[in-house]
């Protein structure tokens, strides 16, 4: 674009956006709200491309809503902003044309983290849309468009979630974000590995930018921002709010508490330090408060979201507190193990006994189920799973049985398995306690092949009777949430190796009130 070609669209833009605030303190007013003097003068100059890491909405509460967006005209190099503070205003309209603003403000965007804006916008409407954007130094951002939970005390109502998890940038595009785009979702649920930490290979679909893993904040901030880049990704962060949790590629693989995958080239000391790195950076790039602001290698995410008295969300951290990662059966066994920690177990089981929702709904990152690797006689399970850690999960399972509709939404696996949950895994007679639906990648594993899948996989059936359906499309699970059913599409699409795919439903399957358990559909 030529140079006053831009200086007119920047200038439009700015006119645009002073001609839509307003102030609003309760009802919406309309009187036009003109930028300080002063904040604009102090203000450095800033390069072009503030916002080329997109916007987020996310944690939606039934008043209150985050707005998240991150400078960084230069993304895989630091960012590219200076070294001070910014000022950033944010906006949130009743109408996309933002006619009708009815909350507005301003947050200093710090180097310290990373120039990112984590604005909460309260006195919102309940159940209630929302259009949002941003504006720093002349630039205003794309539009989002976000939505606020239920009143806590209304019954009744529907409510749409997509469940997503594993995304690697080197093993595909992240196509099915475009069909869940399409699909308008309430909420996008994100269960872990938002990044991976691995090494650049020339081989890849497209390569991960630096010269290996990071370790570093800055490194892990390069990373989460050459994530943010992707146009699918970006789009349907703009078009519905999010709630995440984070799995181990945020930081490293099969890292459990303190102890890396590798303690041997890792020290205690050297992986705190990585780990309040990863953290700090999840933070920065997640549309989540401030109650999510890490100290140090510690950080709350465990939280619980109500959405009227349908739904209670509870989001767990099955990586912060876990015992050490076990590689035999007894060791799976030992009691001693815990895969929440006592605190988090405490808060999960009160939220559960104690919740008035129709539904009571379990973000675990990882799967809760069983899996049995071994065909005929005896056990071999997935010991990175809730198979490692067998008597806590036993001792849930049983109390699974005293809660209203429970139903779990796990991912890591990189498949679709969705499966029953009995109250003891070693009796197939034993009762169905709740469901769980595992759900595929966004690109983790890229396109597999099927048919070797199924040769793998399908003998093991016998031995996991629990199983109602496994597969290995990349894809994400959608959730239409009644009183009284839970109805569940597996959505896929036919490739990850390029930016165009087509996406199906592979399966249609339901969850009825008072009846544990998923029933297949076809």
């Amino acid at each position: 674009m030529p140079a006053a070609d831009a200086a007119r669209s920047a200038l439009t833009g700015r006119r645009r956006f002073l001609a839509g605030s307003a102030v609003a303190l309760g009802a919406a007013a309309t009187v036009q709200l003109p930028f300080s003097g002063a904040a604009s003068a102090a203000a450095p100059a800033l390069p072009d491309g503030l916002f080329r890491l997109g916007i987020a909405s996310g944690d939606p509460l039934p008043d209150a809503v985050v707005l998240w967006t991150r400078l960084a005209p230069d993304p895989l190099n630091g960012g590219g902003m200076p070294d001070a503070p910014v000022t950033v205003e944010w906006q949130i309209a009743e109408d996309e044309r933002f006619r009708t603003i009815v909350r507005h403000g301003t947050e200093s965007a710090v180097p310290e983290r990373a120039h990112s804006v984590h604005a909460d916008a309260k006195g919102l409407k309940p159940d209630h849309r929302y259009w949002y954007r941003f504006r720093c130094g002349g630039q205003v951002s794309p539009v989002g468009r976000t939505r606020t939970a239920p009143d806590p005390l209304s019954s009744g109502g529907k409510l749409r979630i997509a469940l997503a998890s594993c995304q690697n940038w080197q093993q595909g595009y992240f196509t099915p974000y475009a069909d869940m785009r399409a699909q308008d979702p309430d909420l996008v649920l994100f269960v872990g590995d938002y990044i991976y930490e691995s090494t650049p290979s020339a081989a890849a679909v497209r390569v991960h930018e630096g010269h290996g893993e990071p370790y570093t904040l800055g490194q892990y901030r390069n990373r989460y921002a050459q994530y943010r880049t992707d146009p699918d990704l970006q789009a349907i962060h703009a078009q519905a709010p999010w709630v995440v949790t984070f799995d181990d590629h945020e930081v490293d693989n099969d890292y459990a508490g303190q102890v890396p995958q590798d303690p041997a080239k890792q020290s205690h000391e050297a992986f705190v330090a990585r780990i309040t790195a990863a953290y700090q950076a999840y933070y920065e790039h997640m549309p989540v408060r401030a109650a999510q602001v890490p100290n140090g290698p510690h950080v709350q995410m465990y939280r619980r979201f109500d959405y009227g008295r349908l739904v209670r969300l509870n989001v767990l951290d099955t990586r912060q507190f876990r015992s050490n990662q076990v590689t035999t059966q007894a060791g799976a066994e030992d009691p001693k193990l815990t895969m929440l920690g006592a605190r988090q177990k405490e808060w999960l089981l009160q939220g559960l006994h104690r919740s008035p929702a129709q539904w009571n709904i379990i973000a675990s990152q990882i799967m809760m189920a069983e899996t049995d690797l071994k065909l005929g006689a005896g056990k071999l399970w997935y010991y990175d799973a809730w198979d490692g850690y067998q008597v806590e999960r036993n001792a849930l399972m049983a109390e699974l049985q005293k809660v209203h509709n429970p139903v779990v939404l796990s991912g890591d696996r990189h498949l679709t398995m969705i499966s029953d949950l009995k109250k003891d895994f070693a009796h197939p007679s034993s009762a169905v306690v709740g469901a769980e639906f595992v759900g595929t990648s966004i690109s983790s594993g890229g396109d597999q092949d099927l048919a070797a899948f199924h040769k793998e996989w399908d003998p093991l059936k016998a031995d996991n009777p629990h199983w109602k359906v496994i597969d290995a499309h990349r894809g994400y699970h959608l959730f239409d949430i009644g009183q009284s059913s839970v109805d569940a599409q597996v959505r896929v699409v036919d490739t990850v190796l390029s930016r165009k795919a087509k996406a199906s439903t592979l399966a249609r399957l339901q969850v009825r009130s008072g009846r544990p358990g998923v029933q297949l559909l076809r």
